[in-house]
């Protein structure tokens, strides 16, 4: 990077080791191939003892891009790598599961204006505290382009639907092949259900993992509790809105959309 704010090297000092990404100019030498053409470059270091080594033992940086394919659910354990890419899968590295379970925090540093560009577990309050200034919102445009943007992300290749939990206990879920995800049994018997834990730390390191087993099941369809609207949930509240954001019909099952799922879509559109 080129210029670096003073405000990034109290993050750096504070948050490093962790799940911070800090987006800065880059230095000319820096290849366009791995910052997406762009003039920014996006750095972290991660919180990981073999990560860690491994980057001792280089002595340097690697370019590190996600291990899945893209816009699909993003893999917390190697087991997840090697489900995502079969005989394709890359050397890898086991080192269990992830701490944190969704992806980093991403800060644009570009000027005295920092702005959150991805939602991570280090909110904008623990940003803002840590150097005393406002960092905005990544409701606000940026013209830097990160991971994790897209409208539809980190999505099962089964339909998904986040739900109320008015709308669970009312809609006729057990009239067709579903899985749940959520805080409380839901009042109908269903084929897979996985309760989260009511902690948003504890809760974000298996959101990803209960999305891929129910993705896995092969079901009609994953219901997916609303999250808590309180700020600590906001991030998990992201992956879920981009997770369920493909209409049917970007999904593998609308070629054989079957009449009880037709009903099913028919009663969450009203």
């Amino acid at each position: 990077a080129t210029t670096i704010p003073d405000y990034a090297w109290t993050w750096a000092k504070m948050f490093w080791p962790g799940p911070l990404t800090m987006v800065f100019p880059r230095r000319p030498e820096v290849s366009t191939i791995i910052t997406a053409g762009q003039d920014t470059v996006a750095l972290r270091v991660p919180n990981h003892p073999q990560t860690l080594e491994l980057l001792e033992r280089w002595g340097g940086a690697f370019v590190a891009p996600s291990a899945n394919r893209y816009g699909h659910i993003s893999p917390t354990s190697a087991s997840d790598v090697l489900d995502e890419f079969g005989e394709d899968a890359p050397t890898t590295l086991d080192g269990g599961s992830c701490r944190v379970g969704i992806e980093s925090t991403i800060v644009s540093c570009l000027d005295d204006s920092p702005r959150i560009l991805r939602l991570g577990m280090i909110s904008a309050q623990a940003l803002s505290m840590a150097a005393d200034l406002q960092v905005a919102s990544p409701n606000e445009r940026s013209s830097v382009v990160t991971p994790g943007q897209s409208t539809s992300h980190y999505a099962p290749q089964t339909l998904a639907v986040l739900m109320s939990r008015e709308a669970i206990n009312r809609a006729p879920l057990s009239d067709i092949d579903c899985g749940f995800i959520g805080f409380e049994p839901p009042p109908m018997l269903l084929s897979d259900v996985i309760l989260l834990p009511h902690d948003p730390e504890e809760a974000a390191q298996c959101i990803y993992s209960a999305l891929r087993q129910l993705d896995q099941a092969g079901r009609e369809l994953i219901v997916i509790e609303n999250m808590p609207t309180d700020s600590a949930w906001l991030p998990i509240a992201d992956r879920l809105t981009r997770a369920t954001a493909k209409s049917p019909e970007q999904h593998r099952a609308s070629d054989g959309v079957g009449e009880s799922l037709k009903s099913i879509l028919g009663y969450l559109r009203k």
